[in-house]
């Protein structure tokens, strides 16, 4: 019998965990007022947003995705299953984080039935990847344990040969308590620290030992949701590069710029010679200024000459994390004077919620500040004022 405790056709302790006391919250002067739990997500988002600037950071980065299948992810604690929520995130993840690593590349391995499957290869291709989530969407596919060593030196093997100034990370998405290895994993810990390749852990379940001392030794970052919000946050913070070791080499990297061309005749390119992508031929494409190689898509590396092929805005975008856009000052309505509609969208400014920023002096409100610093990574203040001044 369901009675009251059926809630919108399901048990009401089935349902996702609410924290009520949060939505009430007391102002300045001890009044009490109310406060959107999207609110809260929001304002810690922000505050994850405050970067360092002026900080070496590992900009072309190759990392793998190491995705559990075992038959811990079929739980119902996150809707409707922890591996639907984690696939549905991770498409998210795979096309931000291109869109803020334009010059990186990423892989995806699965682990279950005591076993290690890549699921795609090292590539600058966000559509692959997204492709490749997507046919894991299937009923009954979570089964078995799976073998965190296995999947690591999997990883291992395509990552150690990459340049010294590459940056090499592994990130674990993990909801079993158990792993299941073929010999001792402290091995496989010793040599991805010799490999310099950065392990971080996202915990479905709970604290595991091994996973923690997996990132402390290869200094990673390992958190343990607490629900889909917090799930999303902190897959999120793995977008922005991470800091460069100190031991980490410098050196200079040749790339080449091609330009989209259309060729008289119609061609494969290389980037579509095997596999399912093989779907059709036509005549335009870039074409590798070193040997001629015809490729659709831009970032990637020449399979012929090896050559590093992007475009200018791809370098460009990945500038912004090394300088990032200074965090705007909140201030209250007394302080806006005469400027009471937001610069960017021009609406009306809200009470407690106005940013200044620190160099043109205009106001933004919450919405457009937070697209300022996530997305924008210009101020449009700044840049219509260094527009006119150099109009003039």
């Amino acid at each position: 019998m369901a009675g009251d405790d059926d809630d919108d056709g399901g048990y009401r302790w089935l349902n996702q965990y609410e924290k009520t006391w949060e939505v009430i919250q007391e102002d300045a002067q001890g009044g009490l007022q109310f406060v959107d739990d999207d609110f809260i997500q929001r304002a810690k988002r922000r505050r994850l947003l405050a970067q360092p600037g002026n900080t070496r950071l590992g900009m072309m980065r190759h990392l793998f995705i190491i995705l559990d299948l075992s038959k811990a992810m079929g739980v119902a604690d996150l809707k409707p299953s922890r591996l639907l929520c984690s696939l549905k995130l991770l498409q998210n993840f795979t096309v931000e984080y291109f869109d803020q690593n334009p010059i990186s590349q990423l892989g995806i391995i699965t682990t279950n039935n005591k076993r290690a499957e890549k699921l795609s290869e090292l590539t600058g291709n966000p559509r692959i990847h997204t492709s490749a989530l997507s046919q894991k969407e299937k009923p009954n596919i979570c089964e078995g344990e799976p073998s965190l060593q296995n999947a690591l030196e999997t990883a291992k093997r395509s990552l150690t040969h990459l340049p010294s100034h590459a940056s090499r990370e592994i990130l674990i998405v993990f909801g079993s308590l158990t792993t299941c290895d073929p010999s001792d994993i402290l091995e496989t810990f010793e040599s991805l620290k010799e490999c310099k390749i950065r392990c971080s852990v996202i915990g479905l379940s709970a604290e595991v030992r091994v996973l923690k001392t997996l990132a402390t030794m290869t200094q990673g970052v390992y958190d343990v949701i607490l629900d889909e919000k917090h799930y999303r946050d902190i897959l999120m913070q793995h977008v922005i590069p991470p800091s460069a070791k100190a031991d980490a080499e410098a050196a200079l990297i040749r790339m080449g710029f091609p330009q989209h061309l259309i060729s008289s005749t119609p061609s494969l390119c290389l980037c579509h010679s095997e596999g399912e992508w093989n779907k059709e031929i036509n005549s335009s494409g870039y074409f590798c200024p070193q040997c001629n190689s015809k490729y659709c898509e831009l970032p990637v590396q020449c399979k012929a000459c090896g050559l590093t092929l992007v475009s200018a805005p791809h370098l460009a975008r990945s500038f912004q994390h090394l300088f990032p856009l200074a965090q705007f000052a909140e201030i209250t309505s007394d302080e806006v004077s005469n400027k009471k509609y937001c610069h960017s969208c021009e609406s009306l400014l809200s009470k407690n919620l106005i940013y200044k920023c620190p160099e043109c002096d205009e106001r933004f409100c919450f919405e457009c500040d937070l697209f300022i610093h996530e997305t924008l990574h210009v101020c449009p203040g700044c840049s219509s004022k260094h527009t006119v001044n150099n109009t003039v």
